[in-house]
């Protein structure tokens, strides 16, 4: 499918898809990807379909097992280590190869790494992060695919994330960082 830009003034334009299922306005920059498209609302049942997918692996990996998890950090088994690990593994290899090839996003643009500076609220933030983790059983990543599998109880620790992110937004500024 082809993409046409019809610049409409100097500082809006419109792209238009054959099948005419988003559009873009942009005020500063003419960068186009989909933090700009307003695609109507059957455009995300993709990301849907990819959570279920993932969840379903989550769950035939025993990785969402409230019994797994408290094995990991009571270190009675490397099952979680394992998985973990070897998702680390496939990210650093990909971050290597994006940086060796040069490899672009599907709209051109330049992948860019910036360095982090460390500072002591990483270390605060991570040990309740992982307190949490340790207390419920339950990484925010697989708290759907929990919840889904049947374990209701779940939807505590999905609203109690979901508050912590609240509080954590609302604080931000007057946080040390």
């Amino acid at each position: 499918m082809s993409n046409n830009i019809n610049l409409q003034t100097s500082d809006e334009f419109i792209v238009e898809q054959e099948s005419h299922d988003y559009e873009v306005r942009a005020t500063d920059s003419v960068c186009i990807n989909d933090s700009h498209l307003h695609h109507k609302w059957y455009y995300n049942f993709k990301y849907l379909a990819v959570g279920i997918i993932f969840g379903i692996v989550f769950l035939k990996a025993e990785i969402i097992s409230w019994f797994r998890i408290q094995e990991m950090f009571r270190l009675q088994s490397f099952h979680m280590y394992g998985v973990i690990g070897s998702a680390v593994m496939v990210g650093l290899v990909s971050v290597l190869l994006i940086k060796k090839f040069k490899i672009k996003t599907i709209y051109g643009e330049e992948i860019e790494f910036h360095d982090k500076t460390f500072n002591k609220g990483q270390i605060y933030g991570g040990l309740l992060f992982g307190l949490g983790w340790a207390i419920t059983g339950a990484c925010p990543g697989p708290l759907f695919a929990q919840i889904g599998s049947g374990a209701t109880v779940i939807i505590v620790s999905l609203l109690s994330a979901i508050a912590g992110t609240w509080v954590y937004g609302y604080l931000r500024e007057r946080l040390p960082h």
